[in-house]
């Protein structure tokens, strides 16, 4: 009666029922599976880098399948998100470029370079600040922060300026 009143065959009814009651026990072993290797990853690893590990095991599967599986067990690769520094707002047409590209040094302490770069490290970014001596071509000093602001460049030329024995008549050139 019930099949009747839905318009579904019986034979359909019986076959749902059967599927129902079937585990899948491959399935839940490579659910299992993506899992261990997600976690592996920190949760880094998407479905294309894990259907490569699964491949590398020697099992037959595609990244789609295994996204499904991700999908599943709400497993969302996390990624570091795209880094940009903030905009200069002024222009200084009044600093001179002193050194004009000369980068060749005839004595040690009379130029020193400097840069600021970022890392991804333990889930953030994080701001290198260094100080590079134009004649040895060596780091001199420098020094890391959360915030890529003066203090960091300050600390780093500080740095510098304390390993070096407080040299006098130092050019710093920095972008």
């Amino acid at each position: 009666m019930l099949c009747a009143v839905f318009d579904v065959s019986r034979s359909s009814y019986y076959a749902y029922l059967a599927r129902c009651r079937r585990v899948n026990v491959q399935r839940l072993l490579l659910r299992r599976r993506v899992n261990e290797l997600f976690t592996q990853s920190r949760s880094a690893a998407g479905s294309r880098s894990i259907a490569a590990m699964l491949q590398a095991e020697g099992t037959v599967i595609g990244r789609f399948k295994v996204r499904a599986l991700m999908k599943e067990q709400g497993l969302i690769s996390k990624q570091p998100g795209t880094h940009a520094y903030k905009k200069s707002t002024v222009e200084r047409p009044d600093i001179p470029n002193i050194l004009d590209r000369q980068f060749t040094v005839e004595a040690p302490n009379t130029v020193w370079c400097g840069d600021i770069t970022y890392i991804w490290a333990q889930g953030k970014w994080h701001y290198l600040a260094a100080v590079l001596d134009l004649f040895s071509r060596r780091v001199v000093g420098w020094a890391m922060s959360a915030k890529p602001d003066a203090d960091l460049v300050v600390k780093a030329l500080d740095r510098a300026y304390e390993m070096r024995g407080r040299p006098s008549g130092v050019l710093f050139h920095s972008d």
